[in-house]
């Protein structure tokens, strides 16, 4: 049954699996990677490919202000 679900590459309002992203994430040949997360007991999960800090903050940042770019469909 699984077989005849066709994923949809669109952005929606509903969260979505962790493990299907984690899968996505494996498909896109990256080069580089960061990881922010939050676990069941709800403490942060952290990692990084990234050994330098610095780098790693100019990704986060990167990702900030692509996201703080995305219009606001609601209003």
């Amino acid at each position: 049954m699984s077989d005849n679900v066709i994923i949809l590459p669109v952005r929606t309002k509903l969260d979505i699996d962790p493990q299907r992203v984690i899968r996505a994430a494996l498909d896109a040949e990256l080069t580089e990677v960061v990881i922010v997360g939050f676990k069941s007991d709800g403490s942060e999960y952290f990692a990084s490919s990234l050994a330098d800090g610095g780098d790693v903050l100019w990704h986060l940042e990167r990702a900030k202000m692509k996201l703080l770019s995305i219009p606001d469909r609601d209003t």
